[in-house]
């Protein structure tokens, strides 16, 4: 089990690479979502990034987590998506992280919902994703 780490003003910087965007630098541990649309990424949340959509879905080239909130695992069960996307609303930052935004306002013609949160909602309960390496 992954327990969350307050953050605070001296949260490690991390970079964050985006398929088709400059480089995002970003703080260890905040939102993925948030970063990228801080970062000039017009990932598509429709929901409010409470996991019950998978608008914000992205892929993972390298530095995919190995935690997974269960919010997020139960709906990308439910839309049969577990292991060929993640949220991006439910994942922290992370140094070594390459993706891909899968949709985007720009590549849908839709408007994100409200604004996440700072922090991950529903409250995390955090699991090991499937395929996840379990050995030291």
């Amino acid at each position: 089990m992954t327990q969350n780490i307050p953050q605070s003003s001296t949260a490690q910087a991390v970079t964050v690479q985006v398929e088709g965007f400059p480089d995002i630098t970003a703080r260890s541990g905040e939102r993925l979502v948030l970063a990228l649309e801080r970062g000039g990424v017009d990932i598509l949340h429709r929901c409010g990034g409470v996991a019950r959509c998978t608008t914000c879905r992205v892929t993972f080239q390298e530095g995919e987590p190995d935690a997974m909130t269960l919010a997020e695992y139960d709906k990308l069960t439910e839309k049969e998506l577990l292991g060929q996307a993640r949220l991006s609303c439910q994942i922290e930052c992370a140094p070594g992280m390459r993706l891909t935004a899968l949709q985007t306002a720009a590549s849908t013609g839709l408007e994100p919902g409200k604004a996440p949160a700072e922090a991950i909602e529903p409250d995390p309960q955090w699991t090991t994703r499937p395929g996840a390496s379990t050995e030291g």
